[in-house]
């Protein structure tokens, strides 16, 4: 039965409906021994409350898309067959143009959301540079279909989870596909083709979409192997123009890092509510020791650079969680790499799909703007539900006063 199907939520509501009839029919009904009327009551009581927990969390986990099923749940999945040195470009010395067109077969994605707006297909890729083995989910937009773009290429958006988070999560919690089909049909979004790989390679451990010898390549995996696959399938404009990242928390910090480390790879980049430091999330692999943070801490890997590199960066968060991060790398910005730092207020909601949700059709206007190279035009503000306050702070426009800045 799978984690996030309507079976197991059925089920679950019908176990808490049960746990909560039983002692009300049986209570004083229970004959035998004093202790072991006492031992069924205490299983009673017992039954009930781990049915309520098991509901609660299967609704926030449908929610949020944590967990996308047992594996991942009990820490038993592992998408890394292999995690060899592939250098400082992460390929190897493989020659990536050179390698055979990969073909995949691809089929309706199962789950909440992913039959809406089209639906979402999903294919299991075997990653031939990286070694990574997992699932990419892929949407098109209601113009790649049109008989009138029949030879027309389209940008592509990698969408990144945060740690713990499954792939669908951009499709089901945060609806990205529903909200940006009618602004791709009245124009204000472009036709981005949405493509959504597995972020959670390696049971337990958030892969910091890092290259860690003898463990994973995940940058491999994200930068390398899932664009190749997708040109390969699909009418996706090439890589570095037609090609952007977007990600929230952990998966904000992996678009910021990948955008700003392969220029070569991405035109541009979204992060909402993320952070610099791969310590941000204690359990990444990035963390494990200085020079890995430093590796794969997007701040340095832009302030190295002899040349800035041409990437644009859409960087929101509240102060605490994501704005001092995106302060600092505007900091340091220098033409023709271009930072845009959204305060946030923590009025907003937090760091949760409700404060990233709304954010959906400012950001891929602005990436939009980035990617047809008009990037002075007015963006949508979030819709949020204190009014007019928030909408300033989330232009950029409001006091950032006692905002420190964090590396």
């Amino acid at each position: 039965m799978s984690l996030t199907g309507t079976p197991f939520l059925l089920m679950s509501i019908v176990l808490v409906a049960i746990a909560l009839i039983l002692p009300l029919f049986l209570w004083s009904r229970i004959r035998g021994p004093r202790i072991a009327r006492h031992a069924v009551r205490v299983l009673m009581l017992l039954f009930a409350q781990v049915t309520a927990v098991t509901l609660v969390f299967v609704l926030v986990n449908n929610a949020n898309n944590l967990y996308d099923n047992w594996a991942d749940l009990f820490g038993t999945g592992n998408h890394v067959q292999q995690a060899a040195d592939l250098g400082k470009d992460g390929t190897g010395g493989i020659q990536v143009k050179a390698l055979p067109k990969v073909k995949q077969t691809f089929t309706q994605a199962d789950g909440p959301g992913m039959r809406a707006a089209g639906g979402v297909q999903v294919t299991q890729l075997k990653g031939r540079v990286s070694g990574v083995n997992a699932e990419v989910y892929v949407w098109l937009p209601p113009q790649y279909n049109d008989p009138a773009y029949k030879d027309k290429k389209f940008p592509v958006v990698e969408l990144l989870s945060g740690y713990p988070g499954s792939a669908k999560a951009w499709f089901g919690s945060l609806k990205v596909h529903e909200q940006l089909l009618p602004l791709m049909k009245n124009g204000q979004v472009a036709p981005f083709i949405l493509v959504s790989p597995r972020t959670n390679l390696i049971a337990k451990v958030d892969t910091g979409c890092a290259n860690v010898p003898g463990a994973v390549n995940a940058d491999t995996w994200l930068s390398i192997d899932v664009p190749k696959m997708v040109m390969d399938n699909f009418r996706a404009d090439s890589a570095p123009n037609g090609w952007a990242t977007a990600g929230y928390s952990a998966g904000a910090h992996c678009a910021a890092k990948l955008a700003i480390a392969h220029p070569d790879r991405y035109r541009a980049a979204i992060s909402l509510s993320g952070y610099n430091d791969p310590i941000g999330e204690r359990n990444s692999l990035a963390a494990q020791s200085v020079q890995l943070r430093r590796e794969n801490n997007p701040y340095y890997i832009l302030k190295g650079y002899r040349t800035p590199p041409h990437v644009a960066l859409y960087l929101s968060g509240e102060s605490g969680d994501g704005y001092q991060a995106a302060a600092a790398l505007q900091q340091i910005a220098k033409p023709p790499t271009t930072v845009r730092a959204v305060l946030i207020p923590r009025s907003a909601g937090g760091h949760s799909m409700a404060l990233w949700r709304p954010q959906i059709p400012t950001v891929f206007t602005w990436l939009s703007q980035q990617m047809s190279g008009q990037a002075t035009g007015a963006l949508p503000q979030p819709h949020w539900s204190a009014g007019s306050k928030r909408a300033a702070l989330a232009s950029g426009n409001a006091s950032r006063a006692g905002v420190v800045r964090k590396r």
